[in-house]
C-alpha cells in the first residue's frame, strides 16, 4: 500500500452535533495563554503586533458583546469589509460565535458592488473600515434591510465606532445559543470571472472541513508561522489565513496590502519574519522567476510553497525549485468546497497536475449528465455526494434553484471545471466551463495554449481568447494576449518564434493565430484574469471593423453565447 493510499485509507472526519469554530480557538487559548495565533504588519511591512490566542478569545468575546448590545442574533446577516487586519478575525470569530451568519466581502467593492449584494442578500448590519464607509454612505438610502452601521479606524457620522465600543465591552460571553453543525455560517459570493456571482452557502461544519486543506495539502504543524497571500473577501483567505490553521494551532501572517502588488516587499517579509509555508497564486511565483535579485533574499525557513486561485504550468514549479530550492504543491477547490484535489508533500507528485483527491473525497470526471468516465477521456471534475455530502462542501447556491440544478446532477456535484485524469489517478486541469472554444472545427481550451505559451522564457503572463475572424463570422482565431518578461520587446518575429515553440510543446492547431503584447491582464478584484471581458473587447473590435448591423450583432452574440 502507498503512502497516499495510507493517508486516504479510513479516513474520515467526525461531525459532532453541535460544532463552532470559535470553541476551537478558545480551547487553544484555555490550554496556553501565550500559544502565537496571529501576526500582523501595515502596508509598509511595519509596526508589527502579535495576538495569542488567549487575545483571540477575548477580544472576540468583546466583539460579540458589542453585537448583542446592539440586537443582532443568531440567524441575523452581516456584511463584513475589512482589509488584511487583525479586526477582520476578531469580527469573525465574534459572529461565529454567536451564530450570526457572515458576508466577507473584499475592500476593493464599488459602491454599486455593495448596493447589489446588500439587496440580494439583505444583511441587517455591516462592519467597515472609513474607505467602505464613504462607499455604503453613498449607496446607504437604498438599503433598507441594514439597521446597525460599525465603522472600525475612525469616527463617522451615523456609526457606531468599533474602537470605543470594544472600550466598554466584557472580555466574558455569557448566554449564547449553540449553533449546530448544519447551522448556516457564511455566505460567500463567487467571484465572478464567466458570469454573475452566485451566493454560496456554508455550514459551521465548513470550517471542521477545512482540516483536509491544512492538515494535508498544506502539511500544517503547530509550529508553522503561515502566510497567503489573497484578500479578506475570497474564500481563500478562509482556506489558508483561518480555519485549517487554527484547528491544527499553527499562526498565522497578514500583511495589510494596499494598491498593487510589492514583490520586493513581499520578499522582505519573507525574509524578516520567517514564514514557513507560503501560498499565493501563479502569477506571484511567475514574477518572483523573472526577477533577477531572488537569491538576495533568505528564503531558507520557507519549507514548502502551495499555490492555488488559478493554474500554474509546471515550467513555473521547475524553474521556482531551480532558484529556491523550494517546491511548490498545487491544489485545486472552490468558494463551493475545501481542498479537492493536491499534490502532497512526501508523495510523488507529477508535474503539470493539480494531484489526486483529498482524504474524505470520492473526486472522478463525470460528463454533465452525470456519467463517470474512464480516464484519459475528458470531462468535469465531480465530487460525489451521495449516500453522504463530503464535509465542506456547499449547502446551497441561494436563490439560485437553476444554478442547483445544474450543480447537482444524480451522484455528483458538477464543478463545471473541465479535466481528465490518468491511470495513476492524477488530475490534469484542462479549463473552466465557458473557457472553451473551437477554432477551425478543433476544440481549443484556454490552458491548453497558455501552457505552452508559459514555458516560453519571453512570456511572464498570458491569456487565450478566441477572437472572431474576419474571413469566416463563425469561426474563431486563437488569440494570445501577452505580459513580456523582463528583457524581451514584442515583435512580429517573437510572435513567431512563440508560434514556433507552441507547436514543438503541443498540437499545431493550438498555435495563436494573433498576439497582443499588454503590460498587465485585466483582473477581477480577487486577482482572476478577466476572461469574459476580454472576450466580449474582442468580439466588439470585430463588430465594429466588420460594419455589422444591430441584428446581425445579435444573432452573433447569441449564437457565441455573449451577453
Amino acid at each position: 500500500m502507498t503512502k497516499y493510499e495510507k493517508m486516504c485509507k479510513g479516513f474520515k472526519l467526525e461531525v459532532p452535533e453541535y460544532y463552532n469554530f470559535g470553541d476551537v480557538v478558545d480551547k487553544w487559548a484555555d490550554k496556553d495563554r501565550t500559544k502565537l495565533a496571529l501576526v500582523w504588519v501595515d502596508e509598509n511591512g511595519e509596526n508589527c503586533k502579535n495576538f495569542t490566542f488567549w487575545d483571540m478569545k477575548v477580544l472576540s468575546n468583546k466583539f460579540a458583546n458589542v453585537l448583542k448590545a446592539n440586537s443582532l442574533k443568531k440567524g441575523d446577516k452581516v456584511l463584513l469589509i475589512l482589509p488584511n487586519i487583525p479586526q477582520w478575525h476578531i469580527a469573525t470569530l465574534a459572529m461565529i460565535k454567536l451564530g450570526i451568519i457572515l458576508m466577507p466581502a473584499t475592500t476593493l467593492l464599488s459602491p454599486q458592488d455593495i448596493e447589489d449584494r446588500v439587496k440580494q442578500a439583505r444583511p441587517k448590519a455591516v462592519i467597515a473600515n472609513l474607505e467602505n464607509v464613504f462607499k455604503v454612505n453613498q449607496v446607504k438610502d437604498k438599503l433598507s434591510s441594514l439597521k446597525r452601521f460599525i465603522a472600525v479606524g475612525g469616527k463617522a457620522q451615523g456609526w457606531l465606532s468599533y474602537e470605543e465600543e470594544m472600550k466598554k465591552a466584557s472580555g466574558r460571553l455569557e448566554h449564547v445559543e449553540r449553533t449546530r453543525s448544519d447551522d448556516v455560517m457564511l455566505l460567500y459570493f463567487t467571484s465572478g470571472t464567466t458570469g454573475k456571482p452566485k451566493m454560496v452557502i456554508h455550514e459551521h461544519k465548513y470550517a471542521l472541513g477545512h482540516y483536509v486543506t491544512a492538515k494535508f495539502w498544506q502539511d500544517l504543524k503547530p509550529t508553522d508561522l503561515r502566510w497567503t497571500i489573497t484578500d479578506t473577501g475570497w474564500a481563500k483567505y478562509a482556506w489558508g489565513n483561518l480555519f485549517g490553521q487554527w484547528i491544527i494551532g499553527c499562526a498565522v501572517f497578514i500583511y495589510k496590502r494596499i494598491g498593487r502588488f510589492n514583490l520586493e516587499l513581499t520578499l522582505k517579509l519573507l525574509e524578516e519574519y520567517g514564514i514557513t509555508t507560503f501560498c499565493a497564486p501563479p502569477q506571484v511565483y511567475q514574477m518572483m522567476n523573472v526577477f533577477k535579485d531572488l537569491e538576495k533574499y533568505d528564503l531558507s525557513r520557507i519549507r514548502l510553497c502551495n499555490c492555488a486561485g488559478d493554474i500554474l504550468d509546471s515550467g513555473t514549479i521547475k524553474t521556482f525549485k531551480q532558484r529556491t530550492g523550494i517546491d511548490i504543491y498545487d491544489g485545486y477547490g472552490q468558494t463551493e468546497t475545501v481542498n479537492l484535489l493536491a499534490n502532497f508533500p512526501g508523495i510523488p507528485n507529477k508535474l503539470g497536475s493539480v494531484g489526486r483527491p483529498t482524504p474524505g473525497f470520492h473526486v472522478s470526471i463525470i460528463d454533465e449528465k452525470g456519467k463517470e468516465l474512464h480516464s484519459g477521456e475528458e470531462g468535469y471534475i465531480g465530487v460525489k455526494v451521495k449516500p453522504i455530502l463530503p464535509v465542506g462542501l456547499l449547502r446551497e447556491y441561494w436563490k439560485a434553484s437553476g444554478e442547483m440544478k445544474k450543480a447537482f446532477v444524480g451522484d455528483w456535484y458538477n464543478t463545471s471545471d473541465r479535466a481528465y485524469k490518468d491511470e495513476d489517478g492524477y488530475f490534469f486541469f484542462r479549463g473552466r466551463t465557458g473557457r472553451t472554444f473551437k477554432s477551425f472545427d478543433y476544440r481549443i481550451g484556454n490552458f491548453e495554449v497558455e501552457g505552452p505559451l508559459l514555458k516560453h522564457p519571453a512570456v511572464a503572463e498570458t491569456a487565450v481568447v478566441p477572437t472572431p475572424d474576419p474571413a469566416n463570422h463563425s469561426n474563431n482565431l486563437i488569440k494570445a494576449f501577452i505580459v513580456l518578461a523582463p528583457g524581451y520587446e514584442g515583435s512580429e518575429e517573437l510572435f513567431q518564434e512563440l508560434r514556433e515553440h507552441v507547436g514543438k510543446v503541443t498540437a499545431k492547431f493550438r498555435r495563436p493565430h494573433v498576439v497582443e503584447y499588454l503590460k498587465e491582464l485585466p483582473r477581477t478584484i480577487s486577482a482572476k484574469v478577466k476572461w469574459d471581458e476580454l472576450v466580449m473587447e474582442e468580439f466588439e473590435k470585430f463588430a465594429a471593423k466588420a460594419n455589422l448591423s444591430e441584428d446581425e450583432i445579435k444573432k452573433l452574440k447569441e449564437k457565441r453565447g455573449l451577453k
